[in-house]
């Protein structure tokens, strides 16, 4: 790689070439400790005789901005005072409109603002030492061998082959849902597959019914998009369906796994919500971001799986299986939108790291997938039963968690007027992360309670942060 050096005629040449390499060590271009080329090279790649060259990288370094070092070469030492200027766009045309995305609230963005406690019940986080690494790694070489023995062009944008196959064994085995590869799109996590499907069916205006509470990721989304989004509100049995809006062009729904809350949508819910989505001619969201992990009853259906005239668009993640920095997850989508939204994805991005997809395949099609699945399952149901059991003893007096049979978070509903706000305080001073369930409220007023993750807390830790915090709550009465 050249450094940027344009010299003009063939005037003054040492001062063309002094002037930009010591403006752009003085303005933070080039920056502090960077190597610079050797004299013979960047002569030859400029046309200078080297002495004109090793002149200047004399001068730089009797100014103390080049720093020679024997038998390494020249490297930059830039001012204290040095870094990148910057100008300020005055007048901008879009400024409202800029501002409207600066004043938009992303608590998921920076979920530690006061730093990271030493135990953390934060939602959507896993435990990384759980990762089967070593076979991971095997995975992603043959990801990169595939990628050598390619045609060194762009790829389709659904995804390859081989994994949209993997994807659908895998979702009809685990989830019983009802598709072939071709209804298959791979994305960069769940949250692309939410943009794919809001910006091909919604217009400044048009209507969404959310759950409220409900995820907040979405919400804002489908918000920037130009959306009016209605809350609709849930109960033991999940979505109010007869509070959805004549109108409602898109509905999105948790229904394995309510977000935050976490009781699953009854058989009765599912089938008025499909009935609802058909007669206003909306498309249902369902969002399975975590239901791979399941402790007790009955599995139940997807709603995809009951789906009879292509009204759902079922939505999946291995964030919450694998890991979020992945970034993988995928979309099976009814007919009516499937190829609109591989033109938004084309358009969007084109396609997904396929050497992530070949490593991906391999992972789903080897059984390491499903191995780790069972392991990781393991792990969450003994944490899950030790929440169970200080909810249901050393917290009771407070608390009463919500019935939740999937996924690896809770929620527990105050059992009396508590000041949450001073609670979260004083456990974060005593090194514990709580989070309040006001925060997937949007639109009604929030129901008082705590929304617990255990997938990033050690199973050992659990007992001493959650005493902690029933030290705090006999303090406060």
């Amino acid at each position: 790689m050249e450094l940027h050096i344009v010299i003009e005629g063939r005037k003054d040449l040492g001062g063309q070439l002094y002037r930009q390499l010591s403006d752009s060590i003085r303005s933070g271009r080039l920056a502090d400790g960077q190597q610079l080329p050797p004299t013979r090279l960047l002569a030859e790649q400029l046309g200078l005789s080297r002495k004109t060259v090793s002149d200047v990288y004399t001068r730089l370094t009797q100014e103390r901005l080049v720093l020679g070092q024997v038998g390494k070469g020249s490297f930059v030492s830039a001012p204290a005072e040095a870094k990148p200027r910057r100008q300020a766009a005055n007048n901008l045309a879009s400024a409202a409109i800029v501002a409207r995305w600066d004043a938009m609230h992303t608590p998921l963005r920076n979920p530690f603002p006061e730093g990271r406690s030493r135990y953390e019940f934060i939602g959507g986080c896993i435990t990384p030492s759980l990762f089967p690494v070593d076979e991971w790694r095997r995975c992603v070489m043959h990801g990169l061998r595939q990628e050598v023995k390619g045609s060194g062009m762009y790829r389709q944008a659904e995804g390859i082959a081989e994994l949209r196959a993997a994807i659908a064994h895998h979702a009809a085995f685990a989830r019983g849902v009802v598709c072939t590869a071709n209804n298959v799109v791979v994305t960069n996590g769940a949250q692309q597959a939410l943009d794919l499907l809001g910006r091909v069916l919604l217009e400044p205006g048009c209507v969404v019914a959310v759950e409220e509470p409900g995820y907040p990721a979405a919400r804002m989304l489908f918000a920037s998009q130009g959306a009016h989004i209605v809350g609709i509100g849930v109960d033991h049995e999940g979505m109010l369906v007869d509070q959805i809006p004549q109108g409602t062009r898109l509905i999105y729904t948790t229904p394995a796994h309510q977000f935050p809350l976490g009781m699953p949508m009854s058989v009765a819910r599912r089938e008025a919500l499909l009935a609802r989505a058909l007669e206003i001619g909306a498309i249902i969201i369902e969002d399975d971001y975590d239901s791979e992990f399941r402790y007790e009853g009955r599995p139940t259906d997807s709603l995809q799986s009951m789906d009879r005239h292509g009204v759902v668009a079922f939505v999946g993640s291995f964030s919450k299986v694998m890991l979020p920095e992945l970034r993988l997850g995928y979309a099976v989508l009814p007919e009516a939108v499937l190829n609109a939204v591989l033109t938004v994805k084309h358009l969007n991005d084109w396609h997904t790291a396929t050497a992530s997809q070949h490593a991906l395949a391999k992972f789903i099609g080897d059984g390491y997938l499903s191995r780790h699945i069972r392991r990781c399952a393991a792990t969450y149901a003994t944490r899950r039963q030790r929440l169970q059991a200080l909810f249901a003893d050393a917290l009771s007096p407070w608390f009463e968690l919500v019935p939740a049979s999937a996924g690896f978070h809770l929620a527990a509903l105050c059992k009396k007027p508590l000041d949450l706000d001073l609670l979260l305080r004083l456990a974060r001073r005593a090194d514990v992360g709580l989070y309040p369930l006001s925060n997937f409220y949007a639109s009604t007023p929030p129901k008082a309670g705590l929304f617990l993750g255990y997938g990033g807390i050690e199973t050992l830790d659990i007992d001493v942060a959650l005493l902690r915090v029933r030290d705090i709550l006999q303090q406060m009465e």
